[in-house]
């Protein structure tokens, strides 16, 4: 339960930092998807339930505050945590590598579906501005700002499961 609280409070947390204070420092209306971050990384790190779960609450926050269509993000983000998911078996605290790449993948499918389901149904074509102008830049600084925060949310989860692990020993 105390899990829950913590993981909850840092999806609030990211949204807010990625609603209030990024945005006052975006580059060109371009921001870094903080949501995004924490979703792949609680995918990876606690497999697909938990990154489904936080993939629907942060989704869900955007929904609410910034979306047209309730459930619209959610489910974008909701895909992205299971997927990232899949890659629980993988995944290893020392290795940098694997985490990068899923939060670029992620974030280009992010991008990619939203400009399908957003622009592309309402037949604006200009896939090449928005690729080269929207989803690059989102990409880079998402990335650079995953430098820093994956290793916090690395470090959180660590705790986290550390008081599992200890919990469960004093049963046996």
């Amino acid at each position: 339960m105390k899990n829950n609280i913590i993981i909850g409070l840092m999806v609030l947390i990211c949204f807010i930092l990625q609603s209030t204070f990024f945005q006052t420092f975006s580059f060109g209306g371009i921001s870094p998807n903080l949501l995004i971050v924490l979703t792949a990384a609680f995918g990876f790190m606690r497999g697909k339930k938990c990154g489904l779960l936080v993939g629907f609450f942060s989704g869900l926050l955007v929904d609410l505050f910034f979306g047209d269509v309730l459930c619209f993000y959610a489910l974008i983000y909701m895909y992205i945590g299971y997927g990232n998911g899949l890659f629980r078996r993988i995944f290893f605290k020392e290795d940098i590598k694997l985490p990068m790449v899923l939060i670029t993948v992620s974030d280009m499918v992010y991008s990619m579906l939203c400009y399908l389901l957003l622009f592309l149904l309402r037949s604006k074509f200009q896939f090449s501005y928005y690729f080269i102008h929207i989803i690059i830049p989102e990409m880079v600084y998402t990335i650079v700002i995953t430098i820093v925060l994956y290793p916090l949310i690395l470090f959180i989860n660590s705790k986290l499961e550390g008081k599992n692990q200890r919990s469960e020993g004093s049963f046996v």
